[in-house]
């Protein structure tokens, strides 16, 4: 559905140990690096870029926009959350059922160090 998406961050250094586990345990391998910033995914495949503002100005989370990163299972999830807490995010919704999207929605929300707001998610059952 999306070619890229870029987060802003301020401070790379900062946030590299989260971005570092958290795209680790989704399993979207580091693309390129600066002392800015990085991107995760595939040269021809769908990314993420993580870096300063284009226009210069300090990086801010957007109202209401989050990132919904699928995850192959449950268990993915859980990582995704736990690598979260242990590198500088904080919670926004821990792992868990929100059966009010569908019966076998499983979810968890953080914010990365700069604030941006992310989630983890499965749509399978658990087998």
């Amino acid at each position: 559905m999306f070619g890229h998406i870029t987060l802003g961050c301020d401070n790379w250094e900062r946030a590299k140990p989260f971005w570092l586990a958290v795209m680790d345990v989704l399993g979207h391998p580091l693309f390129m690096e600066t002392d800015a910033g990085a991107a995760f995914g595939e040269a021809t495949g769908q990314k993420t870029f993580i870096g300063p503002a284009f226009n210069g100005e300090p990086a801010a989370p957007g109202n209401g926009v989050h990132i919904a990163y699928l995850a192959k299972d449950r268990e993915t999830v859980d990582a995704f959350y736990a690598a979260a807490m242990a590198h500088g995010g904080s919670d926004e919704g821990p792992p868990g059922l929100r059966p009010h999207y569908h019966p076998n929605y499983y979810g968890a929300y953080v914010r990365d160090p700069d604030g941006n707001k992310l989630q983890a998610v499965c749509h399978s059952a658990k087998g």
